[in-house]
């Protein structure tokens, strides 16, 4: 019974709207004064509600003396309100103010099952391309809906990193109050998502910290979304041509040329940090 009074309720009667229209279904047609007694409620109360569900269509009201009232067949009750509720949701859709096109919010989902379900949706929609930046665990969890886009003929982009090589191509910035051979690591694995150039994602995950990601259809976010992507791809496009040249002039990851930007103070030693640039730097690995 409760469960059946908390679902009218959330289709938006009232609760003395649901308890007449149950006590209704379940007794067939009654007087005002038979249901009263039956819910144990004042009869004045019952009669202005039983008169608005028979305005709104919801009951039958038999003329004579006494008047009595009988509800809908289920399945006409249950057509009636899908039909009205069918006929708000349209216009809701079609009238609700939107936010102008130069005005794209960025928002923040928190929570492991939120990130996943915003992630799904948009995936979902997908009708172009989606480009997709992720560590092989959080793939996995969505290899469904990318093999359902494929199937769709959406064009899917990859660039993957799996737990097993645990390293990334970039070396990471270290904050400015650590030691500067303490470097900085963010707990998690980073993740993005950009679907038909226009809606973006990015997130961290991970058994350590709490899921959470930005997401956004800003034209920047998501410029700056597919510019990573893309140099990372012409990146190891590079690394596959060239091979052992690039580890052997600038080290196994290039440390030679990102300790330049990257590092707290470089001056502090240029000779190790920055290395020359003429041709003449010794192979050691820094």
């Amino acid at each position: 019974m409760e469960q059946l009074l908390h679902h009218l309720r959330n289709l938006g009667f009232t609760e003395m709207e649901a308890k007449i229209m149950v006590e209704l279904a379940g007794k067939g047609p009654s007087s005002g004064y038979e249901v009263a007694k039956g819910l144990g409620v004042s009869r004045s109360n019952v009669y202005s509600t039983l008169q608005r569900l028979c305005q709104q269509g919801y009951l039958h009201r038999s003329e004579g003396d006494p008047v009595r009232y009988s509800m809908l067949k289920t399945e006409e009750l249950t057509r009636m309100i899908a039909g009205q509720m069918k006929e708000s949701l349209s216009f809701i859709e079609n009238r609700m103010p939107r936010v102008e096109p130069d005005q794209q919010p960025f928002y923040n989902v928190e929570g492991d099952r939120n990130v996943m379900e915003a992630l799904a949706r948009e995936l979902e929609r997908a009708e172009h391309e989606i480009v997709v930046d992720v560590w092989r665990e959080e793939a996995a969890l969505m290899r469904s809906e990318l093999e359902q886009a494929e199937q769709r003929g959406v064009k899917l982009l990859w660039s993957c990193i799996g737990s097993d090589t645990g390293m990334e191509r970039l070396l990471p910035w270290p904050a400015w109050n650590q030691d500067a051979g303490d470097r900085h690591t963010l707990k998690g694995r980073k993740f993005s998502f950009v679907i038909d150039r226009r809606w973006c994602m990015l997130g961290m995950r991970g058994e350590d910290c709490a899921t959470q990601a930005l997401v956004t259809e800003h034209p920047v976010m998501v410029e700056l979304l597919l510019h990573h992507f893309t140099q990372e791809m012409v990146l190891y496009e590079v690394e596959q041509d060239l091979g052992g040249e690039l580890a052997e002039r600038y080290g196994p990851a290039y440390e030679r040329i990102y300790r330049k930007y990257v590092e707290v103070d470089p001056r502090e030693d240029d000779s190790e940090a920055i290395g020359d640039f003429d041709g003449t730097e010794d192979s050691e690995e820094v």
